[in-house]
This record gives structure tokens, C-alpha cells and sequence, in this order.
């Protein structure tokens, strides 16, 4: 089990995600940073453990209204020992692997951002490529065919259920485990909702590989004592046995 911390951004700034309601997310106030600045906000959450990955939503790319490209360099030369798993609208074959090429991470391929399966079925194969499963309640967000054709996903799968994300309401275990049944044994991570270590215990229990985690290691409910106590270094579950 690993847990994978997550900044949105948003205007050059870290946001507070909630319910995946975009045009309301306005700069974060926590108590691990004394700004919304992304390095800030970065170096505060490396306190609370030494994070391996780091998921980045870059919102403005998403949208279509730009890109943090410089910010996401500065945050590789800061914290080179940090892979970046990145989410940044990517929806075609060109922008997916000029960006795989430049080496900055890992590419997240977002089906809310996709019209057809094309991209998917020519970079799933890249080692350095994440597919995030979207929901929104109990709708899917993108073609079903991606949805409906495992043999197109690459080998982590992120379950992320936008309305849950920051409103602290617990991960969808249901969808998950379902995910997670039909993975043909890729590694499927859950995002949206994680509120406690009894929650990533639960994950743990049906197979996910990790959380991405942001609203609960910014309000304290996810504490570093919790990490140190669920996860060993290498992202192996140590504790969460019924």
C-alpha cells in the first residue's frame, strides 16, 4: 500500500479540490505550508514522510487555458527524488509523447479527457503511463470503451471518484474492489474521499495498490505516525491487518 500525495494547480497556485467542482476551487490555507506556492506546499507535505510519488492536476491544462510546465520543472530540480505523476488534459498521441519523451514523469491519461480510445491504445504500453478511471456518482467520465476494455489500460489504473474528492465522505471500496477484480493484475490505486488510516487499511484489504491522498494529510486526519505505521518505505503495507 503506498500513498501518493496530491496538488491541484491552478493560476500558478495549489488549490483545495472539492467535488471535482473546478471553477470554486480557490488557493489552499494548510497548516503544512505558510503559502499556496507549489514548492511551499510541496516541502511541507516531504515533512510529513518521504513521499516517493506525487500526483500533480495541472487544472489550467486540463481546461485548455494554458499550462504550470515551469512550475512542474521547478518542482523536478527541487525534489529530484520525487516521480511526478502527471495530469494535464492530454488527449492526443502528439502532446502524449513529446511529453513522455521529455522525461519530466509519468504521464496520466485522464478519461474525462479522451473522445475515443486512440491515444490509450498507442502509449498504454509506455512504462510511464497512468490511466485515471473517472466517475462522477455513478457515471463514468469518457468513452466506455476505455471503461469496458481492460486490455487498454496500462499497468496502474487510478479509480478517481470526483465527487468525493475533498469532502472527506471515504473512498468508494465498492468500485474499487470491482476495478480491481477485473485488472487482469495491474496495480489500481483509489482517489477521492480517503479520510483515515482505517481507510486505507480497507483499501489495503481489497487489493488497491495505494490512495492519492490530499485533503486529509492537509487537515491532520492522515497523520505522519499513520503513514509510518500503514506503509513501509518501499510502499509495502505493514500494519493493516484485521
Amino acid at each position: 500500500m503506498e500513498v501518493i500525495p496530491v496538488i491541484d494547480l491552478k493560476a500558478g497556485e495549489v488549490v483545495h479540490a472539492r467535488r471535482g467542482l473546478r471553477d470554486s476551487y480557490r488557493p489552499i490555507e494548510t497548516r503544512l505550508s505558510a503559502s499556496s506556492e507549489p514548492a511551499a506546499v510541496v516541502a511541507g507535505l516531504l515533512q510529513l514522510a518521504p513521499f516517493r510519488r506525487l500526483y500533480v492536476a495541472d487544472l489550467d491544462a486540463i481546461a485548455g487555458l494554458g499550462s504550470h510546465d515551469a512550475a512542474l520543472a521547478t518542482l523536478s530540480a527541487l525534489f529530484p527524488q520525487i516521480e511526478l505523476w502527471v495530469d494535464n488534459g492530454a488527449n492526443n498521441a502528439v502532446t502524449a509523447e513529446a511529453w513522455l519523451a521529455s522525461g519530466r514523469g509519468c504521464l496520466v491519461i485522464g478519461s474525462e479527457s479522451q473522445t475515443d480510445a486512440a491515444l490509450l491504445q498507442r502509449v498504454s504500453g509506455n512504462p510511464r503511463t497512468v490511466l485515471s478511471l473517472d466517475f462522477r456518482g455513478d457515471a463514468f467520465q469518457g468513452p466506455l470503451a476505455i471503461l469496458y476494455d481492460p486490455s487498454l489500460w496500462p499497468g496502474r489504473v487510478i479509480v478517481m471518484t470526483l465527487g468525493r474528492v475533498g469532502t472527506g465522505a471515504g473512498p468508494d471500496l465498492d468500485r474499487v474492489a470491482s476495478i480491481q477484480r477485473c485488472s487482469a493484475g495491474r496495480s489500481v490505486y483509489a482517489a477521492g474521499g480517503v479520510r483515515t488510516a482505517s481507510d486505507l487499511q480497507s483499501l489495503d484489504a481489497i487489493g488497491s495498490a495505494g490512495a492519492l491522498i490530499a485533503s486529509a494529510l492537509h487537515e491532520g486526519t492522515i497523520t505522519s505516525d499513520d503513514i509510518a505505521h500503514v506503509v513501509q518505505p518501499d510502499g509495502r503495507t505493514i500494519c493493516a491487518k484485521r
